[in-house]
């Protein structure tokens, strides 16, 4: 999950009985507190911001570096 400073909040959703991963865009209560689902790929296309960072970093704790030996 991210928070932006004006209270803007992403969070990176699985849901099992469909078997989908998306991530639920909820604004803030002065926007209207308004819920988007957008997949993962049109999240990361549409901008660079922290919370695609943000987003781009718990990918990264999920992905093996090719560099670190495996364990036996």
């Amino acid at each position: 999950m991210y928070w932006s400073a004006n209270g803007d909040r992403w969070l990176l959703v699985r849901d099992s009985e469909v078997d989908r991963v998306f991530i639920r865009d909820e604004a803030n209560a002065a926007s209207g507190g308004h819920q988007t689902e957008l997949d993962i790929g049109t999240f990361l296309k549409s901008g660079g911001g922290p919370e695609q960072q943000e987003l781009l970093r718990l990918i990264g704790t999920l992905v093996k570096n090719p560099e670190t030996p495996t364990r036996p």
